[in-house]
């Protein structure tokens, strides 16, 4: 039997095979961010951050242990399920559409790990980044972590196998209609799965138009998560700041 997506955020994310595949990924670098990036926006204790589309929390429970009153929130039913076991007075988790605002006010909003862009539609793009702006209050920062797509697609690797917790994958990436694509197939359990993830690829160009249509500031571009300068040609990253 094979398995599809056509909607892939929405079951894709839910499933326990896209932690699997993902799990390898590093907590020190993510750490390291968020102590530069709370560094940078002078963000103090006890300020509220909303981490939009939070996963399993990985970033979320991070910066609650600087002292930070975290709300995590994300479409995934599992992995808010998950995320909730770590929940405490300063710490909680609730499922939610980023399109939509939420219902309180932060003093920072942390869009992480290229979780934007991959949307049916396009103006929920905008409505994000509207969405965003509302969320904030009156001296808060909006952040936005994409992947460089010039960078991305200049160093695509059209396809590879990666072997992970016995369970083989095989990946192919490729571009299409101005957007990334990933193909993934695996068999496990005796069935076959295959998912297609699909990232709108969104330059600085494009976010600026974003931006200028939800009357939104842009204040700074990184290109790393040490916050280096952004370069269009080396810059694995594009991290945004703005209000």
């Amino acid at each position: 039997m094979l398995k599809d997506s056509t909607m892939w955020y929405a079951s894709w994310f839910d499933t326990p095979y896209y932690h699997i595949l993902y799990k390898d990924r590093s907590h020190t670098e993510a750490r390291d961010f968020m102590d530069n990036l709370t560094h940078y926006l002078s963000l103090e204790k006890g300020e509220k951050i909303l981490d939009l589309a939070c996963g399993k929390g990985r970033h979320s429970i991070y910066l609650n242990t600087l002292g930070y009153d975290v709300t995590g929130v994300d479409l995934s039913k599992n992995s808010i399920e998950y995320a909730s076991q770590f929940e405490n007075e300063t710490l909680k988790f609730r499922v939610h559409d980023m399109c939509r605002p939420y219902s309180e006010k932060f003093a920072a909003v942390f869009n992480l790990f290229t979780s934007f862009g991959y949307f049916d539609k396009e103006e929920d793009n905008l409505s994000t980044i509207k969405a965003i702006k509302s969320d904030l209050n009156e001296r808060g920062f909006g952040v936005i972590d994409f992947m460089n797509v010039d960078y991305i697609i200049q160093n695509l690797v059209p396809e590879e196998t990666k072997e992970v917790n016995g369970i083989l994958f095989k990946i192919k990436r490729y571009t299409q209609d101005g957007y990334i694509f990933k193909e993934i197939r695996f068999r496990d359990n005796d069935e076959d799965f295959f998912f297609t993830e699909r990232v709108k690829a969104i330059t600085l160009t494009d976010f600026e138009n974003y931006f200028n249509k939800a009357g939104v500031d842009l204040l700074d571009i990184f290109g790393s998560y040490q916050l280096q300068k952004f370069n269009k040609n080396t810059s694995s990253r594009l991290i945004l700041i703005f209000k």
